[in-house]
Formats: structure tokens, sequence, C-alpha cells
């Protein structure tokens, strides 16, 4: 699996590139800029992009908006974000295209190594991996509107299980009801966001981002 990594601070970026050479992947670029990461992701096409939001040359949301324009040129790019905050205005704006496996997490996670390494896999596979501080905080800025508001609070709490890249089986276990119970919920969700069975949509993902662009 080819990763681009995109990190302005040395000693992050070389214990990245270390940790996920660890464990199979290969990183094929290791960037500290915007520029130099669009670059990056033009050339090599990397089966997933572990992107800094803050990046010279602005240090405000250039990593961000390197691979929005590298998802605009290469439509379904993966790409996992990575902040020192919960900014709710990125994450957003990340989802607005509908395409391609997202993630959003804060640097302190990357200390889980496991759960760090499952996250980039997941964003490479198509799937989602959102923090789950910022599912928390976006579900409170959006619990209001719908068809969001339609959920019961049961179902809003599946969805933001699902939205960190939880399966069925995890979410069962978390809730600490059956696999059963929680395909209930996801059916009942996806009935709820007008989520129709098709064989090209993953609704799961459909689903997490309807719930994230509110």
């Amino acid at each position: 699996m080819r990763v681009v990594i995109a990190e302005d601070l040395l000693l992050l970026r070389d214990g990245l590139i270390r940790l996920l050479q660890a464990h199979g992947f290969e990183v094929v670029a290791a960037v500290e800029s915007g520029p130099e990461l669009r670059a990056a992701l033009t050339e090599h096409k990397p089966d997933v992009a572990v992107v800094d939001v803050r990046l010279p040359p602005t240090f405000t949301d250039e990593g961000l908006r390197a691979a929005i324009e590298a998802r605009r040129t290469m439509p379904g790019l993966p790409v996992l974000v990575l902040s020192q905050y919960v900014e709710q205005l990125y994450a957003r704006e990340l989802l607005s295209d509908r395409s391609g496996g997202v993630g959003y997490l804060l640097k302190d996670r990357i200390s889980d190594v496991r759960q760090f390494v499952d996250a980039v896999r997941r964003v490479a596979d198509g799937g989602t991996a959102m923090d789950p501080e910022v599912v928390a905080q976006l579900l409170t800025s959006r619990e209001r509107d719908a068809p969001l508001g339609t959920l019961t609070p049961r179902e809003k709490e599946v969805l933001g299980l699902m939205a960190e890249g939880r399966s069925n089986a995890a979410i069962a276990g978390r809730m600490f009801v059956t696999e059963k119970a929680v395909g209930k919920h996801t059916n009942n969700i996806f009935t709820k966001l007008g989520l129709h069975q098709h064989e090209d949509d993953n609704r799961r993902v459909l689903a997490v981002l309807a719930y994230l662009n509110g």
C-alpha cells in the first residue's frame, strides 16, 4: 500500500515514516509543505495520503487545501487528515465531495499505533475513520438538522460509531447489544437518510458523509 505523508514537523514526519513502514506500507513521498504535497500526489497517485491540516507556507489550512485540490483532479483519492484540534469546518469541507475514503484524526491518536494503522488501512480501502472527539462535536452541532433530526438517540449513537469506522460487530460490543439489533438500527438510519440499496454505493460511508455534512 503506497502512502504519501505531509507533515512539517521533522520528528513527527520521521516517526510516521518508520511506523508505517514497520507495518508494511510503502512511503513513496514524505513532504513538509502544501506545494510539495500537491506535486507528490500528482506524481505518485498513492493509495492513501496522510496529511497534516496546517502546513507551510501559510500554516493555516494549506494541507487540507492541497488534499481537496488533489481529490478534484484524482476523484476518490483516500485522505486521512491529522490535526492538533477539532476543526469542524475542515472536516466538513473534506467530506463535501462525498467520494473516496476519508478520515480525520487528532494527532494524539497516533500514539495508539494499532488504532492509527487501522485508520490508515480503512481510509485506503474507501472507508471512514473519524476521531471520536470530531464525531461528538459534529453530532452536537448537527443534531437539529433534518433528516438527522429524525434519528433516535440510539440511532445517532450507532451512526457516530459508524463514523469512527467500526463494524457492526464492534458496535454491538461497544453498545452491549446483539449484531442483529445493530443491523436493525443501521437499516433504520439508511431509510431515514434516504439511502436506498445500490450496487455501486457503500451506504455506510454515504450515511456517515450525510451525518457529518448535515
